[in-house]
């Protein structure tokens, strides 16, 4: 199954964009699923299970930093704008 995730990540902390940086390029790592950024979110794309394996362990690298929040909203299609 085909899926759409658009990802917000907050690191409350003075130093925000350095752990955001970090969370994109890890999650850019995997070559099976599609990562776009933009000023306000991150959006990937592909299959389901490649997806949400790839940003549970991105998001777990991320907790690592204290009081991060994730915000995610999921769609059951693939949204890419390069299809």
């Amino acid at each position: 199954m085909q899926i759409s995730v658009d990802i917000s990540y907050y690191p409350l902390n003075e130093t925000y964009k350095k752990p955001i940086k970090a969370f994109i390029a890890d999650l850019s790592q995997n070559k099976n699923i599609k990562v776009y950024t933009n000023k306000l979110s991150t959006q990937v794309f592909g299959e389901m299970d490649e997806v949400m394996t790839s940003i549970t362990r991105c998001m777990k690298d991320a907790f690592e930093l204290p009081h991060s929040v994730f915000v995610l909203k999921i769609i059951n299609a693939n949204l890419n704008p390069e299809l």
